[in-house]
């Protein structure tokens, strides 16, 4: 994250007053805002006490020298192991693999969660990348940043070829008009070869056209590349001679095909706002794209926004620090011009969507256009026996709260408070929620949230529901289970075939409504013992399907307060799975297991073992227990039921019904379902 930089940052530039030096110390490499950097990412002493390292800012970058560029990609094509890479080419120091991945989450689950934009400098021109994540879960931070650039690298498998997410974030960038590059990864696995590679060329060229793609935009360049290995070349090649294994051919082709920002100084200065966080020194940072204009710390600007009725003004204030990302660095600078993406703190209001002028101006610049959400859970205050233990932020405020500031730095959320301090959260996907709701966790937060429901539509008297398309590669053996499944999920068949230069694998496409794989993954991953993938995308809204299939069991169901005992398992293994162990608490509703029947069960899992006076060596059974399936949040998110909630702490996350009582339950149990 920023923030932890920026930290540091901001204590140096308070003790400049204090000591010359720390000047010095907080501009640890040169940066001449006219012509890049003259000494590139250098940190040794001999540098900071250079004359050419005194000021981190001098005259603004000339609009023709930047160049915007987003890294696109499917999930787990390569995009941030390449941002290393050209980090490293163009001098950065680059810590760790997936250095931009500075969020926990993204280090533990290998994926991109938040874009990111950083600034790197090669033969005098300024490149501002930003890298974005793949999964469609997270489509609003492709949304919001595509804005801000004018090229793209299209990153595509070489091996795996355009798959559901490279069709939806190439949409994203063809529908602003940009103009991607296409970057072939991953050639040096074995079982890619020439031939495939052309195949690839052809599925994308395929892709672009379906998609409305200008003529311009279907002349893209191709180069080919191993991110891992660390090099890029024009044309095909597996083993480039040694003076050639670097990233200087894609930032090459960056420079020719990529145009500049087509942006003026000379008039009054605007800024959407495309990013945003806050820091507990600054305040709220806000980066976008300079539209217009140039910016200086001190200027009096304001943030303003439209309306229905106009335009409104939201807050005037001054600029207090202007800063940059440069390689793995953030650096403040005085002053940044058109064209240029930059981080700006002063005020604290303004949010994503919200321009920022000079004072004076009431001429709102245009917002992006975001997906609707699909899917929606209800977060409220856990009301539970056992509430309160772990968290520290326990009450309906306090949640509301968390949720309202996360709605704010992310445009894909949307938060609408509901009844007895519950709020509903709409977001695109079981993966989004999920992530909101371990970093809740994380931060000491207790919750109950609801199962997912799907967001439907009505138009002319139909109602509409939300369909995904969805690639799954298996092995055969494992095919006519996956299609068995997916049959009662109301998915259906669109293309099959083998998977090319993998033998024994087969690829499935198919469309399927997003109810019907809410909770799928987890039964994925189990019937194909982890060898499968299974990749998904928003397609559109159809037609009702229908109700979906039998695709749960009944659940074991406590009726009994307390601590679990060994004795009591041991009876109830019979009856179905068990989620906990001996030594664990439960309560009454709580679930803890999957009953072997469509029903559900209520069981007494803390029956102890009445003792006698009778006492032998052998008269004790040596209880054995099955291990229990301990269920994980985003299993739990796809597992429970319409009736049944999940209870949500720091320490633990439990399965209970909605009704604790169990003749509430009977009593609820008549009422007509949804």
């Amino acid at each position: 994250m920023v923030g932890p930089l920026l930290r540091s940052l901001y204590s140096a530039a308070t003790r400049k007053s204090f000591s010359s030096s720390s000047a010095n110390y907080r501009k640890p490499y040169v940066f001449s805002r006219a012509a890049g950097f003259t000494r590139p990412f250098s940190s040794s002493p001999a540098a900071a006490t250079s004359p050419s390292t005194t000021s981190a800012s001098g005259t603004v970058v000339d609009p023709r020298l930047l160049r915007n560029v987003a890294v696109i990609a499917h999930v787990d094509h390569g995009k941030t192991t390449l941002m290393d890479r050209l980090l490293r080419q163009c001098g950065a120091d680059v810590p760790h693999e997936r250095a931009l991945d500075s969020i926990n989450l993204e280090r533990e689950r290998g994926i991109t969660i938040s874009s990111k934009v950083t600034s790197i400098s090669w033969k005098g021109n300024e490149l501002n990348m930003v890298d974005t994540p793949g999964h469609a879960d997270f489509g609003g931070e492709v949304e919001r940043v595509v804005g801000m650039v004018e090229g793209a690298i299209l990153v595509v498998d070489a091996g795996e070829g355009p798959l559901a997410q490279t069709k939806f974030v190439l949409a994203k960038a063809l529908k602003y008009g940009l103009r991607p590059l296409l970057l072939l990864n991953k050639v040096d696995r074995p079982s890619v070869t020439e031939e495939r590679c052309s195949e690839v060329e052809s599925l994308v060229f395929d892709l672009f056209a379906n998609l409305g793609a200008t003529e311009e935009q279907l002349e893209f360049p191709v180069l080919y590349a191993s991110a891992k290995e660390g090099w890029a070349s024009s044309t095909y090649t597996k083993n480039p001679s040694d003076d050639a294994r670097n990233m200087s051919d894609l930032l090459d082709a960056i420079i020719r095909h990529v145009p500049p920002p087509n942006a003026t100084l000379d008039a009054p200065f605007q800024m959407l706002v495309s990013m945003m966080e806050k820091d507990n020194f600054v305040g709220r940072i806000l980066t976008g794209r300079i539209h217009s204009g140039v910016l200086q710390v001190g200027d009096r600007v304001h943030g303003i926004h439209s309306t229905d009725s106009g335009t409104a003004k939201i807050e005037e204030g001054k600029v207090v620090k202007l800063m940059k990302k440069m390689g793995m660095k953030i650096v403040s600078v005085d002053s940044a011009g058109a064209g240029d993406i930059v981080s700006m703190a002063g005020l604290t209001s303004p949010v994503i969507g919200h321009t920022i002028t000079n004072v004076g101006v009431m001429t709102a610049l245009p917002t992006v256009d975001l997906d609707p959400p699909t899917i929606s859970m209800t977060f409220g205050v856990n009301d539970s026996p056992l509430a309160g233990r772990d968290g520290i932020y326990l009450t309906g405020k306090q949640i509301g709260e968390r949720l309202l500031a996360e709605a704010e730095r992310n445009l894909a959320l949307n938060v609408l408070p509901g009844m007895s301090d519950s709020y509903e959260v709409q977001g695109r996907g079981e993966l989004q929620l999920g992530i909101l709701i371990e970093n809740m966790r994380r931060e000491k937060f207790e919750l109950s949230v609801s199962p997912p429901k799907v967001m439907y539509k009505t138009e002319k008297g139909q109602k509409l529901e939300p369909i995904e398309e969805v690639t799954i590669e298996v092995n055969e053996e494992h095919v006519g289970l996956v299609m068995e499944a997916l049959s009662h999920r109301r998915g259906e068949i669109t293309d099959m075939g083998p998977v090319p230069g993998s033998v024994g694998r087969t690829r499935l496409c198919l469309t399927c409504p997003s109810r019907g794989l809410v909770g799928y993954r987890s039964v994925f991953n189990s019937v194909t013992r982890g060898t499968g993938f299974m990749h998904r995308a928003f397609l559109t809204y159809e037609k009702y399907r229908g109700p979906l299939g039998n695709v749960r069991k009944g659940v074991l169901v406590s009726m009994g307060y307390g601590t679990t005992t060994a004795y009591a398992l041991m009876s109830l293994e019979p009856r179905g799975i068990l989620f906990v162990k001996p030594g664990m608490e439960t309560y009454d509703g709580m679930i803890i297991g999957e009953h072997s029947r469509d029903t559900d069960l209520d069981v007494n899992p803390v029956r102890s073992k009445e003792l006698t006076n009778i006492r032998a060596a052998s008269k004790d059974e040596n209880v054995k227990l099955t291990p229990p399936r301990l269920i994980s949040l985003e299993e739990a998110i796809g597992y429970v039921a319409s009736d049944e909630l999940i209870e949500v702490t720091p320490n633990a996350v439990r399965l209970r019904k909605r009704y604790l009582d169990v003749n509430k339950r009977k009593t609820m149990s008549k009422r007509p379902k949804e």
